[in-house]
């Protein structure tokens, strides 16, 4: 009996041994959790169990660019172009050869006595061959390159140099197509006999995010086989106002003059852009440079190499603003969509029955936020199907279905230049600070307009409401908050009518010829 008690009572002693060295770590676990969030609760976080992000080391960042550089190099080439002088022609004609040239002008610091954009040397007529220099990525081992079509536009002789290749070996290369929408042009060469052409991966640009690490390649400054590193810095950015499908990818990667055409690449290694502008003051980098995007790459290439050679665009024939207006809105009645400042006339959306004044709000059921989103809709669809449009009129909801037609065949080339005015008749003052006058049989007939249909501005007083609203002389004035303005009366008695603080909508034809365009001029009157 003394046995059995000496044992139960050194189990017992055994447990309470136990049973204190759980209580003391739990107690130690305790205070050190405490403790720690005592700390962080001192530094102000207010989520303990956040954990911070994984980063790379800089060696392991470093090894990366290392792989991604060594992936792409061999598909990257040097292009060289000769071309005999041409003079530069001004011919004002606005979305032609002058429109792209005022753009490589802002971004690239112009053409003027030194070299341009791509390190080339512009002699002038009778000066002797010029000669530039860009950059290309082959998206074809059968030898189909992309780059920018300003770098071998006008070109009498494209060449193209290998990664590797000596100085001496140079490949002749052929304009396969280009794209003036988008800067972007398809060129071929000849596959070396001696070793097979690597070709790069095009990449999925819309799934890049801002501060993904990106890698510039090309040929700056003549500098073959350059490769900076940097971030996306922003995406969408439209940085020139009025031409369309140039939106681009914005990264600070280092690009200079002669990166043009070359890829920006994500850190797998695919192409997510062709480097195609700098916003420079000294012909240098300044951290702002500018890609297209490879989902557009790939549609324009995609279609550059067909039997066609072309880029087709889809188009219903209706005009816009290409920036929002919130007074449009209000005026219109509407809060989203894109409101149509002109239906032209024989083309798709007359005869669906659009008329001036909708506003569109839907592509075959995707909502319409912007100018830029109709056209992306619009133009992705081949000419000859139809979609389905949703739109308001007069505050009333409606659909139709429009046959979609060939842009390219719809829309020529327009002009900006203001028509001088008459002076045999005494202008119509206005306090909005613009005179008009009535519209001639003649003038009407030369704009494609009706007779007695609209005024016609002939002067637009400086630091006045019009002048600010971007009013110009020339202007015809067709309506005035979606009343129409036949005469110089119905001028007087509409504009007589506004207030301070109200919405004003001009509704504009703008153009010295029948091909002219309709836009809408907005303002909240001082």
């Amino acid at each position: 009996m003394n046995s059995h008690f000496a044992a139960w009572i050194a189990r017992f002693k055994t447990q309470r041994v136990l049973s204190a060295l759980v209580i003391l770590i739990t107690l130690t676990v305790g205070i050190l959790m405490g403790t720690v969030l005592s700390r962080n609760s001192v530094k102000g976080n207010s989520t303990p169990d956040a954990t911070l992000l994984p980063m790379q080391t800089p060696q392991q960042l470093s090894t990366t660019f290392g792989q991604v550089a060594r992936q792409i190099e061999p598909a990257v080439v040097n292009i060289n172009t000769e071309s005999n002088p041409k003079p530069r022609r001004r011919s004002g004609r606005r979305g032609g050869d002058d429109d792209l040239q005022d753009f490589f002008d802002r971004f690239f610091g112009g053409q003027g006595g030194g070299d341009d954009d791509q390190g080339r040397n512009p002699f002038g007529p009778g000066g002797g061959r010029s000669r530039s220099l860009g950059s290309g990525v082959i998206l074809n081992s059968n030898g189909y390159i992309i780059t920018n079509f300003h770098v071998v536009d006008g070109a009498d002789r494209i060449r193209v140099r290998l990664k590797d290749d000596p100085p001496t070996i140079l490949h002749d290369a052929r304009l396969v197509g280009f794209d003036r929408e988008t800067d972007l042009a398809v060129i071929k060469i000849d596959p070396p006999k001696d070793h097979p052409l690597a070709a790069a991966k095009l990449g999925d640009s819309s799934a890049m995010n801002i501060g993904d690490w990106v890698l510039a390649i090309g040929s700056p400054f003549g500098l073959e086989n350059t490769v900076t590193a940097g971030i996306v810095s922003a995406s969408g950015r439209n940085i020139n106002p009025g031409r369309q499908f140039q939106s681009f990818i914005q990264t600070d990667a280092a690009i200079n003059p002669g990166n043009s055409g070359g890829p920006l690449v994500n850190m797998r290694g695919e192409v997510i852009g062709i480097n195609t502008a700098i916003f420079t003051q000294s012909l240098g980098c300044q951290g702002v440079g500018f890609a297209m995007p490879s989902n557009t790459v790939r549609e324009v290439y995609d279609q550059l190499t067909s039997p066609e050679h072309r880029v087709a665009r889809g188009s219903i024939g209706v005009e816009f603003n290409a920036t929002p207006s919130p007074a449009l809105a209000r005026v219109y009645g509407v809060k989203n969509g894109v409101t149509i400042s002109n239906v032209l006339p024989g083309l798709p959306a007359e005869k669906a029955g659009l008329k001036t004044g909708d506003t569109i709000t839907a592509v075959n059921g995707k909502p319409v936020k912007s100018g830029d989103e109709l056209v992306s809709y619009i133009s992705a669809v081949k000419p000859g199907n139809k979609i389905d449009l949703a739109y308001v009129r007069d505050g009333q909801h409606k659909q139709t279905s429009v046959l979609v037609g060939d842009r390219a065949k719809m829309f020529g080339v327009r002009t900006d230049e203001t028509e001088e005015a008459d002076n045999d008749t005494t202008p119509a003052p206005s306090k909005l600070g613009v005179n008009v006058r009535a519209l001639s049989q003649e003038q009407a007939s030369r704009l494609g307009l009706s007779a007695n249909k609209g005024v016609v501005v002939t002067d637009v007083k400086p630091d006045s409401f019009a002048e600010d609203i971007g009013m110009i002389p020339g202007d015809v004035v067709i309506q005035i908050n979606r009343q129409p303005v036949n005469n110089e009366d119905d001028f007087r008695k509409l504009t007589s009518q506004l207030k301070s603080g109200q919405d004003v909508v001009f509704l504009i034809h703008r153009g010295r010829r029948a091909n002219g365009g309709n836009v809408f001029l907005s303002g909240t009157l001082p």
